[in-house]
């Protein structure tokens, strides 16, 4: 006789989205698996001495949600010292530095909208005076861009232009004297190798923290676009003392200059696991954004940029995805730009019918009518992030909507196009670039925001299945993830209300009843 189950949850309204059965009251687990689904007929032979029975008392119960970008572990680093997503303009910033707490001396700060500068180009004459000398390091809210101070420029030992394997820039001034503006990761890591770090514990005990209020606002998972060197020791550690709050799927990056013997790095980690985590996948960036200047474009931007690929020779991203592929390892490229996602769908096109639903494109932020239908075509995952939207406005007066022009303006975060067309369309936040909130998720993918527009709002059907059903077909887990049906994982998310039926301004306020990752409550309303 099979062992009676952990967890047995009933009274609820369950969305399972399993075809087969649709709709249930009562659902079984066991050592982290779904064991029955049903009503509480069906669920109460597995019932047993130390099975834990939770009444949801009418909540409705959906596959738990995933974050299908995010950066939950380098995010900690990004998301350190002051809080500038709050600033509007150039007063309110120097206000903020002003009075900014010091770290050893230092002034570090991030979330900075670039439309905060009204226009003027990113320099750091614009806030010296307030900083009386410290050394400042200001993160843009696109994770790609940084603004420093002097004394910062002079602690990491820039003195002017420097060259890079990849597309990044020390941008100087007319005579060669850096402005401060530091565009890509290549140049800010210049700086960021002497910024003050946090401890080891400190990381460890802030990544709890933060993976625990992500589950409180219904995450059960994330795709982590990222893995830092100590990643794997850090999440083994965590998982010595209890589990994780969250289920992590980490992609290492593959940047160029990649030769073989990094081609089979990133080979040799998709063997790195926990109990709930792993390596899966490589991240690549073919571009970098839209307001830095670094978004591929098929035709130049308002200020003459943006016609140069991330990666300087375009074939050589090409060929590291095709060794990758080969070797079984699944892709996510960052593309923002029309030329860049183009050239995404090129190569995955290269790849032949073995390409299909192995790969992702992230972000996707402008695109024309002949590329929407290539995502379905080619089977490429569109992985989007509705929140980015608040970033622009409905009148084209942003910085992102100046930079690209009111038609390539007119084409922002085409999800509903892409679902019309028959694409997966994932969905995440991106965090820290946007809040980590699924519930925001949800419903600025109903109802998105600025130069998007409520023309590219998905149903409330399409939004859940973008945080669970083709989320795990983007990770490659439709086989085990995504529904709530007998032989999938105990991931399981319960709303106060249903997500599906009711207003997205009602669901991005929704209570969070519980949370079940791998079979264990990982949050539970109080």
């Amino acid at each position: 006789m099979p062992a009676a189950a952990d967890l047995i949850l009933t009274g609820a309204h369950i969305r399972t989205l399993d075809p087969d059965r649709p709709r249930a009251t009562a659902v079984a687990v066991r050592d982290g698996v779904i064991v029955a689904v049903g009503d509480h007929g069906d669920v109460r032979a597995e019932r047993g001495p130390g099975t834990e029975l939770i009444d949801l008392a009418g909540a409705t119960l959906t596959p738990g949600l995933v974050d299908s970008h995010s950066h939950p572990v380098w995010g900690l680093e990004m998301a350190t010292g002051t809080d500038l997503s709050a600033v509007r303009d150039l007063d309110a910033l120097r206000a903020a530095l002003r009075g900014a707490e010091r770290t050893e001396g230092w002034v570090i700060a991030w979330g900075l909208d670039h439309n905060a500068f009204g226009g003027r180009p990113v320099d750091r004459a614009l806030v010296e005076e307030v900083l009386d000398g410290a050394p400042a390091f200001i993160r843009l809210y696109d994770g790609h861009s940084a603004l420093v101070s002097g004394a910062a420029l002079r602690a990491a030992g820039i003195e002017g232009p420097r060259q890079f394997v990849q597309r990044s820039t020390v941008v100087c001034d007319a005579d060669g004297r850096p402005t401060g503006h530091l565009v890509e990761h290549a140049a800010m890591d210049l700086v960021q190798a002497v910024l003050p770090r946090p401890s080891y514990a400190e990381r460890r005990a802030r990544l709890v923290e933060l993976l625990s209020a992500m589950a409180a606002t219904g995450l059960t998972g994330a795709h982590v676009m990222d893995l830092g060197e100590d990643v794997p020791r850090l999440l083994a550690s965590v998982e010595e003392d209890g589990d994780l709050p969250l289920r992590l799927r980490l992609a290492p990056w593959c940047m160029p200059g990649v030769g073989q013997e990094g081609i089979e790095e990133i080979i040799a980690l998709q063997a790195e696991a926990g109990r709930l985590w792993r390596v899966g996948g490589a991240k690549f960036f073919m571009d970098g954004t839209v307001e830095g200047g670094t978004a591929w474009l098929e035709h130049a931007d308002c200020h003459g940029q943006g016609t140069d690929a991330f990666w300087p020779d375009p074939e050589a991203y090409t060929d590291a995805v095709r060794r990758l592929h080969a070797a079984g390892v699944r892709t996510a490229t960052h593309a923002i730009g029309d030329a860049a996602v183009r050239h995404a769908l090129d190569t995955v096109a290269s790849l032949g019918e073995s390409g299909r639903l192995a790969h992702r494109i992230e972000h996707i932020e402008t695109v024309p009518d002949d590329t929407v239908p290539r995502f379905a075509e080619l089977g490429v995952i569109a992985s989007m992030q509705p929140p980015h939207t608040a970033y622009t406005r409905a009148d084209h007066g942003d910085e992102w909507s100046k930079r690209l022009g009111d038609a390539r303006a007119a084409r922002a975060w085409r999800m509903r196009d892409l679902r019309d067309a028959g694409a997966y369309v994932a969905l995440g936040s991106d965090w820290p670039i946007a809040h980590y909130d699924a519930r925001e998720v949800l419903a600025t993918a109903r109802a998105p925001r600025g130069a998007a527009g409520p023309a590219q709002g998905l149903t409330g059907l399409m939004a859940l299945e973008g945080c669970t059903s083709h989320a795990a077909v983007a990770g490659g887990e439709a086989d085990v993830a995504g529904r709530i049906a007998p032989g999938f994982r105990a991931d399981l998310t319960a709303f106060g209300l249903d997500p599906v039926a009711a207003p997205a301004d009602e669901v991005a306020q929704a209570s969070v009843r519980l949370t079940v990752a791998g079979g264990n409550v990982t949050y539970r309303d109080a």
